[in-house]
């Protein structure tokens, strides 16, 4: 079974129905101290701590005093625009007290599924981790249209966790685990503690109930499984309303795990070369050694490039014999790429004429 200290790197999900009270629309503060608590303890293990927390739109109807039923789009972004500064400034006064920085990301779908997008998610977020700061996550629901009216943050948190590559994606909901079939309506139900395998009899049993503030039901978190475990990131589902939650979890409140086959590392590597390359870039020996040794591509070591790629497309590296070393997702397009080939990365910006990354495909967006 998974514990939450051996995540070198852990996603944890937050449903608006946890931090938000259904009846009055204000903020669970003493839940959401305890989860303060909580990922100070996993920092303390040297973990990376990443939240994705819903709540901002249940804050703001009750700050706007609008009601619980299902909001028109513009009440529901205007609700997203005033609860969203309360929600970031409640965790940061929340984390504050373990000298925790807090960080506020709003992205939607498209900064994943877009792959230029998706290097600048990822290269803000490892920034972010590497710096000890603990991203808040959520979807930019003022802007947001389709992301509003069927979206849900259990399919964001396991895009995140891909995104950063985690080990485990907690999703912290209001039912304790995966069932047989709705345990509110099937009194037969039982709970699963691990499923390895997410078949179509297991699709078959998730069924579409959610709470009243939240709109993911378990079929989202099914798809989140999904995507989560085949980048080799565990997924766990348990209930979080209790103080504490995540120590809760650790000492053997009821779950549903589902795992994965790959590590994550390795899952990101088979992705990445099962790619179509859009171009190709020719480096020199010392380039081609670096690489082995498990470096990242940098300007200099560049002697030729070839095709028409954007930035976060795929590319073929070729060695001097022109053999096919390794395959990677590019930082820069064809044309940048070939202006800044050969140079320090020192000189880039004076090449190029705006700053921009050291390195033009970084080790971890390289499958050799």
């Amino acid at each position: 079974m998974a514990t939450l200290t051996s995540a070198r790197r852990l996603v944890v999900k937050i449903g608006s129905a946890l931090l938000v009270d259904r009846d009055t629309g204000l903020l669970r503060s003493d839940w959401l101290h305890s989860l303060a608590q909580d990922v100070a303890w996993l920092k303390g293990q040297g973990t990376d701590v990443i939240l994705v927390s819903s709540g901002s739109i249940a804050l703001g109807r009750g700050v706007l005093g609008l009601p619980m039923a299902t909001l028109p789009l513009e009440q529901s972004q205007a609700a997203a625009a005033v609860g969203q500064i309360r929600l970031a400034r409640s965790y940061e006064e929340a984390l504050t007290p373990y000298d925790i920085t807090t960080a506020q990301v709003l992205v939607t779908l498209e900064d994943s599924e877009d792959r230029r997008r998706y290097l600048n998610s990822r290269a803000t977020l490892e920034t972010l981790l590497s710096l000890g700061v603990v991203p808040i996550v959520n979807e930019n629901d003022t802007v947001a249209t389709d992301e509003i009216r069927y979206g849900d943050n259990d399919r964001l948190a396991a895009q995140i966790a891909v995104t950063v590559g985690a080990d485990q994606l907690i999703l912290l909901s209001d039912v304790d685990g995966f069932y047989t079939g709705n345990p509110n309506e099937d009194s037969t139900a039982k709970r699963f503690d691990v499923i390895e395998t997410i078949t179509p009899q297991i699709e078959e049993m998730a069924g579409d109930a959610g709470s009243g503030l939240s709109k993911g039901g378990m079929k989202t978190k099914l798809l989140a499984a999904k995507m989560a475990t085949a980048a080799g990131c565990d997924m766990a589902i348990t209930e979080g309303s209790t103080l504490n939650p995540l120590k809760t979890l650790e000492e053997g409140a009821n779950c549903t795990w589902f795992t994965a086959t790959l590590d994550p590392h390795a899952a990101r590597k088979r992705w990445i070369s099962a790619m179509k390359p859009r171009g190709e870039i020719v480096v020199d020996a010392g380039a081609a050694k670096a690489l082995g040794n498990g470096k990242s591509l940098l300007p200099a070591g560049i002697v030729e490039v070839t095709g028409d790629f954007g930035r976060g497309d795929p590319v073929a590296i070729i060695d001097p014999q022109e053999r096919r070393l390794a395959q990677g997702l590019s930082r820069y397009t064809a044309q940048e790429a070939d202006a800044i080939k050969g140079r320090k990365s020192s000189e880039i910006e004076a090449t190029l004429g705006y700053p921009g990354r050291a390195v033009l495909i970084h080790r971890d967006d390289l499958a050799l």
